[in-house]
């Protein structure tokens, strides 16, 4: 497995606004682009607009198909609401969540 780490800037005014479109442009990737397997949201605690993101694919080559031009189309109305501020990429070693 593979998973990429999004960090974001997000207005706390806005952060439902972002969530709702996170949700969306998440269900959205999930449904139609091959190897994608969803995400989860994380937001700060000391810092309340900061949020992460991570989303879990199957493999690296399946994540850079999407990433592309690194502005992919389904991502639009999240860049819109909030600041992308780093991307990073890991391969997944262990998950021992329940």
């Amino acid at each position: 497995m593979f998973r990429v780490i999004y960090e974001w800037r997000v207005p706390v005014d806005k952060m439902d606004e972002f969530q709702n479109v996170w949700r969306s442009a998440t269900e959205s990737i999930h449904h139609s682009v091959e190897g994608a397997l969803g995400s989860f949201m994380l937001r700060s605690y000391d810092t309340p607009e900061k949020v992460l993101t991570v989303a879990k694919w199957h493999t690296h080559e399946d994540w850079q198909s999407f990433w592309g031009n690194r502005n992919p189309e389904k991502m639009q109305k999240m860049r819109e609401i909030a600041e992308r501020v780093s991307v990073e990429a890991f391969y997944e070693i262990e998950d021992r969540t329940k």
